[in-house]
């Protein structure tokens, strides 16, 4: 973990988190600070923007942060898994938007800000979804039109011996994920879809151009030392 890496290097960290319930996910220490919401700019020396992929209006925030305040900016992120194993879609629309999901029984692994885009293939696919056990999760997956029997609230990581056996358990014939690199799990779909001989598709991550950027952990502890020495 990057929070646990600052640790090591002594350098004092503030972390935001969107949930009451990410703040338990991070180590306890004196050099590290878990707040839930915006920081102040007054705060930050330096930003290292380690959100989601996904998360693209948090970092759309990040840099606008950035450069409205004249704060250096470093994006680190996962490095993408080669696509040997999967059909790569540039977004839920293009999916949406094809025959992929016609009379099949799929397992969407999206998140479930993505699920309310399904619910139009409600009656034209069997739909089954992972998400995280929050109520906010379960009451989105509801209104998309998925009902108890078919979500699973689970909270990751998620082996391969139990990956395998959800998707035998659901006979699943198609599975949606998002491009979420090893840390993600994307790595053990690739393995359970190739072993099941199951179509894996992966929604790649949002484009976005980033002034700095690195997938290295020790090019982002160079980066805060470089600022918090000054």
């Amino acid at each position: 973990m990057l929070s646990q890496e600052m640790i090591i290097h002594s350098i004092p960290t503030l972390v935001t988190v969107t949930t009451e319930s990410a703040k338990h996910l991070y180590p306890v220490s004196s050099l590290l600070t878990v707040k839930i919401g915006k920081p102040d700019p007054s705060e930050i020396t330096a930003i290292v923007d380690a959100s989601h992929p996904y998360a693209s209006e948090i970092t759309k925030y990040a840099i606008a942060l950035s450069h409205q305040n004249h704060i250096p900016y470093l994006r680190y992120e996962r490095l993408n898994i080669e696509a040997q194993t999967a059909i790569e879609l540039d977004s839920f629309e293009t999916l949406l938007e094809s025959d992929y999901l016609t009379g099949q029984r799929v397992l969407l692994t999206v998140g479930y800000k993505a699920l309310p885009l399904f619910q139009p293939w409600q009656n034209r696919a069997t739909l089954y979804t992972r998400i995280l056990p929050v109520v906010n999760s379960l009451l989105v997956a509801t209104a998309a039109g998925f009902s108890s029997a078919r979500i699973i609230a689970l909270r990751p990581p998620i082996s391969l011996e139990l990956e395998k056996a959800l998707w035998l358990q659901w006979k699943i014939s198609l599975v949606v994920t998002k491009a979420s690199g090893i840390q993600g799990g994307e790595d053990i779909k690739r393995l359970v879809a190739q072993e099941l001989n199951i179509p894996l598709l992966v929604i790649a991550r949002p484009k976005i151009f980033y002034s700095m950027q690195t997938s290295s952990v020790s090019e982002v502890i160079t980066f805060c030392h470089q600022y918090f020495k000054r």
